[in-house]
């Protein structure tokens, strides 16, 4: 018996030892810079400058995130309803081919595809100038908060959409035939009865993607230069200009906390399917 003990830390030891060397440590070296000064002493300096110089790029993080997600569950609850409820085969075959694609895309590759898609002169505004939709002469580019937003549901979607697909097929197609039966179009189909179905997938799915959205640099850095902007620039911009390590952990500090707020959804989604 010490032997196998033995035996299973030595072949746990070195995963072990990567998860507390890249990090356990660096977390909890952000954490304790964020509450101190640079000669170590305890202090909410750092909080304070933070509030003060980066409020309204902490309130445009909060609601670029939140506004993102929602789109995000429209989408993938629209796309795993129609692959479940679809009655071309043809069109579910093609959005099955399709809507999987940026899930192999990188945040940076998908910023850079985003800069030539939607800029003034990108493709998107060439092809409604071309169907005569715009004047390529009177609108303007994408390249703001907006574009941020579109890259993030483009690249989001389909990983929420995949979970939700998978969880509305899996359901039993006695109580949707029974819908269809009494008359119940598509949309109400989805709405009523698949969706409440898979509401905690759907959530978890939400949330992953929340956290994830919360935590890319590259799009917001590449796709809007401008200010408010979000926090992740906002951090490298501390610590590449300034050096301040301090400022930037705060900012970290407080990204942590919103995305604790959708890990406690999540919490108490579990919890309240748990009681009933």
């Amino acid at each position: 018996m010490p032997e196998r003990r033995l035996l299973a830390l030595l072949l746990v030891a070195p995963a072990l030892a990567v998860v507390l060397a890249l990090f356990v440590y660096p977390l909890c070296y952000s954490l304790a810079s964020a509450f101190t000064t640079r000669d170590g002493a305890p202090s909410f300096d750092n909080f304070a400058k933070a509030i003060e110089l980066y409020t309204a790029d902490i309130v445009f993080t909060l609601v670029i995130t939140t506004v993102s997600t929602v789109l995000v569950a429209i989408l993938s609850a629209a796309i795993g309803g129609y692959l479940v409820l679809g009655d071309h085969p043809f069109a579910v075959k093609l959005l099955k081919w399709l809507y999987r694609w940026p899930l192999f895309v990188p945040f940076i590759v998908a910023a850079q595809c985003m800069r030539t898609f939607l800029a003034k002169n990108g493709m998107l505004n060439n092809t409604l100038d071309t169907l005569g939709l715009v004047d390529l002469r009177n609108v303007s580019g994408l390249l703001d908060w907006r574009g941020i937003i579109v890259t993030f549901v483009w690249k989001e979607t389909p990983f929420v959409a995949l979970l939700v697909a998978g969880a509305m097929a899996a359901l039993d197609r006695a109580g949707i035939e029974a819908a269809r039966n009494l008359g119940a179009r598509g949309l109400r189909i989805l709405v009523e009865i698949l969706v409440p179905q898979v509401a905690g997938v759907m959530i978890v799915g939400l949330v992953l993607a929340f956290v994830t959205m919360l935590s890319v640099l590259s799009v917001p850095i590449m796709i809007s230069g401008g200010s408010p902007t979000m926090i992740t620039v906002d951090m490298a911009f501390r610590v590449n200009s300034y050096s301040d390590y301090g400022t930037a952990n705060a900012l970290g500090f407080i990204s942590y906390l919103i995305a604790g707020l959708g890990a406690w959804i999540y919490l108490r989604r579990n919890i309240a399917g748990a009681a009933q």
